[in-house]
């Protein structure tokens, strides 16, 4: 399609009332525009007529960009022309001014093609206001709008109507029994069988007065687990002083049961997690941390053996209130005054790039270009090849990673397409204007490259894995997939529920070039940007990782690096 045809075909983005105002003030804008003798006297009228308009559309709680362009134009196009509405002009003198005037106009139209341009990304996706229903009529209602509106409900093969059988005899039971921890349970378990980490409960403040978490997993033992390929629970952090460590036991040791369950049985039945688990990666890494968290207070029985010792011996641990720390140590927070970009060259003549998160920084206001300029000094100082860190990273701009991504690519390649769900059609249809592809710049970088990643590299962390696959001078290095939660969030799905929670789901696909969703897990929790070299997690691999602290995902790209030719 053209580009005149894209940006007319974003009129598929707006509501009733917005092509309303587009259609009114386009007409007075070119009206005006033009010096026409003959005098309309209805036309004194649409000014006020696209005002009423612009007021019943902000009463419908439309206060989008989108919206706000149009009302301001409105806004403007009523206050010059309201005294013709009192008295008409029945004759039409040539202005004074006639090309300034023009020039208003003309300048009107282009701020009415630019509302076609960003149509798409700042459409109206209005709150659901459910918080004065039950429980389960509230459920009933997030239910019925998500079958039609979640992005991926097709791609992950939810059941709408399985799901509503499932859960709302238990919003019921809450409801009856005046349980709102129960209710608040079962909402969240709802919410993460998506298995999409932009699904959110944005107000559940999770370490902060959060009765039913802290109840559950408020106590800990001094101790994290992780489970190797083949399924041996190991201790991967160990706390000094904690009731573990006064235990005997030791970084690395083997938990043989838990709780009165076997290891492997107790890691699975963990459950909780501070976000959607969206792939099978993410899951093994969250259900380690949780495992060994308890309510406060309770014992439990533990049998373990020491790394070197034949001997399993058996211990009671009892959970105390550490204030989260096994959890907080466990999962990397960045700081505000985090570079987003940082490099050096390593001692072995690779360059080397931490990229922490895609979005400009307080101290950095442009990261692609400290990339390039990294890049220029990477050149000047030969380097053998290059490692970008995406570790952690948990996204921010698609249309930064594509500015990045331009240093690695010596011609276009094609990015996303990206779609949403028309509320006027009742379908999920492409937003043109939206496409994104990645262009080259300079300072090209053509040698050898790994990227590392983790399960916690996530949305548009992922992107930059996701469209450097498959270069034949790049490898993708990491122990599991990305997160698995490539979504747009531009006009998120927003709902509040009782109880005053607030939840926010994703509103977008971003799609192949063969219209196919990427990035996103699907049903089986396969999805991300896939390890070109996954490497095991085994004894070895454990012990240089979690007990000698080596940095074994870059030891690996560096591996990677020197067998490419």
């Amino acid at each position: 399609m053209s580009m005149v045809g894209d940006l007319f075909g974003s009129l598929k983005w707006f509501t009733v009332y917005d092509l309303l105002l587009f259609a009114i003030n386009l007409i007075l804008l070119v009206w005006y525009a033009v010096p026409i003798q003959k005098y309309v006297r209805w036309l004194d009228f649409l000014p006020s007529a696209g005002l009423l308009i612009a007021i019943a559309s902000v009463l419908n709680g439309d206060t989008t960009i989108l919206a706000l362009s149009l009302y301001a134009v409105t806004a403007i196009l009523f206050l010059c022309t309201v005294k013709k509405v009192i008295r008409p002009v029945r004759r039409i003198p040539m202005p004074k001014y006639r090309v300034l005037r023009i020039v208003l106009c003309l300048f009107g139209i282009l701020s009415l093609a630019l509302s076609l341009m960003l149509a798409g990304e700042s459409r109206f996706n209005p709150v659901s206001h459910f918080s004065t229903l039950s429980y389960s009529q509230a459920f009933v209602q997030l239910n019925e709008r998500l079958s039609r509106e979640y992005p991926f409900g097709d791609w992950k093969k939810v059941d709408w109507t399985a799901m509503k059988d499932k859960y709302e005899p238990l919003f019921q039971q809450a409801e009856q029994e005046k349980n709102k921890d129960l209710y608040y349970k079962t909402l969240r378990s709802y919410l993460y069988s998506f298995r999409d980490g932009h699904v959110k409960i944005m107000n559940e403040k999770l370490y902060d007065d959060n009765q039913a978490f802290k109840q559950e997993v408020g106590g800990g033992v001094g101790l994290s687990t992780i489970q190797l390929d083949q399924g041996k629970v190991l201790v991967n952090l160990l706390l000094a002083g904690s009731p573990a460590e006064q235990s005997g036991i030791q970084l690395g040791a083997e938990i043989i049961s838990w709780d009165g369950k076997e290891a492997s049985e107790a890691y699975r039945a963990s459950y909780w997690s501070e976000n959607p688990m969206a792939t099978e990666g993410d899951q093994l890494q969250n259900q380690g941390r949780f495992m060994a968290r308890a309510p406060i207070g309770k014992e439990i029985q533990v049998a373990f053996k020491n790394k070197g010792d034949n001997e399993i011996k058996k211990a009671t641990l009892k959970a105390y209130d550490d204030n989260y720390e096994t959890l907080k140590k466990t999962k990397v927070k960045l700081n505000k005054t985090d570079a987003p970009v940082e490099g050096e060259v390593l001692s072995n003549g690779y360059g080397y790039v931490k990229i922490r998160y895609f979005l400009p920084g307080t101290t950095m206001s442009n990261p692609d270009k400290v990339l390039g300029d990294k890049l220029k000094e990477f050149q000047a100082k030969q380097i053998k090849g290059l490692i970008i860190d995406v570790r952690d990273n948990p996204g921010g701009s698609d249309d930064l990673v594509t500015a990045m991504a331009g240093y690695l690519v010596n011609k276009p390649k094609f990015y996303e397409y990206v779609s949403y769900y028309n509320r006027m059609a009742g379908k999920f249809e492409i937003n043109a204007n939206e496409t994104r592809t990645i262009k080259p710049v300079e300072p090209y970088y053509g040698g050898k490259i790994a990227i590392l990643i983790n399960q916690r590299t996530g949305s548009s962390g992922e992107g930059l894995p996701i469209a450097a696959k498959g270069l034949p001078n790049v490898r993708i290095v990491g122990f599991t997939s990305t997160n698995g939660s490539f979504g747009v969030v531009t006009s998120p799905i927003q709902v509040e529920m009782p109880e005053g929670y607030v939840l926010q789901l994703p509103d977008g696909r971003s799609l192949n070039q063969e219209k196919r969703i990427q990035g996103d897990s699907d049903d089986k929790g396969q999805g991300g940007a896939i390890p070109d070299i996954k490497i095991p997690l085994n004894e070895q691999t454990f012990e240089d990782k979690y007990v000698r602290g080596q940095d074994v995902e870059l030891n690996y790209a560096i591996q990677a690096l020197e067998s490419m030719k």
